[in-house]
């Protein structure tokens, strides 16, 4: 099933959604982080009604596995003269999986002109010209279902925590380009991966995400996303994420904290 097909499945219940998230979504015993939050952002949508200004951030807090039949709950916190914030819950069997607070914002008149401090990786490769990444018995069932990755920097077997991929989601035409980036910015593994001598269990715990654009666009549904790691120690990683577009236009960026299980 498609982002679109899952999302038109949901069923109205009282105070919110439910719907059915397919065995062909999964990461490991959970739906996979991307796809909820996406879904979280329609629903959020949804419960700020027309005028609803773009969204420019969002908390995601990966509290509990969901899978199967899923209720999602919003809230509207706060609407004030130009941003709109929206709480979302998730839950499932009446214990809450994931909490989602997002911040809509319309643009504002300020005195910086402009700065951008956010370059893609060095030496990276158009989606055209990368290789593919191989599908491995470790790769999660909602990869090797939904997503299409390229290498976007050659491999050259270095131990370094920073993990860069071309992302492209299976169905990415019927899906609103904000609900796309926010899906592909948890698709690459976190970039701890790189440094570690065996496969263990690795869970994100939190994201923090800021959208740089009020348009997220990019040309063949390709969006270049980097996970890399600033600090691992007993059991977590603190990772960044940044998402460019097909042109190297920056559209995300964003912190993540990952909980490492062996």
């Amino acid at each position: 099933m498609t982002f679109a097909t899952v999302l038109a499945s949901a069923r109205p219940l009282d105070g919110g959604f439910a719907l059915t998230v397919t065995d062909d979504w999964l990461q490991g015993r959970t739906a996979f982080g991307g796809l909820t939050a996406a879904l979280a952002y329609e629903v959020a949508k949804r419960a700020g009604g027309e005028g609803l200004p773009p969204l420019r951030s969002a908390h995601i807090a990966f509290v509990g596995p969901l899978s199967g039949e899923v209720e999602f709950r919003p809230r509207v916190l706060r609407r004030g003269r130009n941003a709109t914030w929206i709480a979302v819950e998730l839950s499932q069997n009446d214990a809450v999986g994931m909490t989602a607070t997002f911040v809509f914002m319309g643009p504002v008149e300020d005195s910086v002109l402009h700065h951008d401090a956010v370059r893609p990786p060095a030496g990276y490769l158009a989606p055209e010209q990368a290789a593919p990444v191989p599908d491995v018995p470790e790769t999660p069932v909602f990869f090797a279902s939904h997503i299409e990755a390229r290498h976007a920097v050659p491999q050259t077997g270095s131990k370094r925590p920073e993990v860069d991929f071309w992302v492209r989601i299976v169905g990415h035409d019927e899906m609103d380009p904000m609900a796309a980036i926010l899906l592909v910015a948890d698709s690459p593994p976190p970039a701890v991966i790189a440094m570690m001598g065996k496969r263990v269990p690795l869970s994100s715990m939190l994201w923090q995400v800021n959208v740089l654009t009020p348009v997220p666009a990019t040309r063949d549904g390709w969006w270049l996303c980097q996970s890399a790691g600033d600090y691992a120690e007993r059991g977590c990683s603190s990772e960044r994420l940044t998402v460019w577009n097909a042109n190297g236009e920056p559209m995300v960026t964003g912190v993540q904290s990952v909980a490492i299980f062996g």
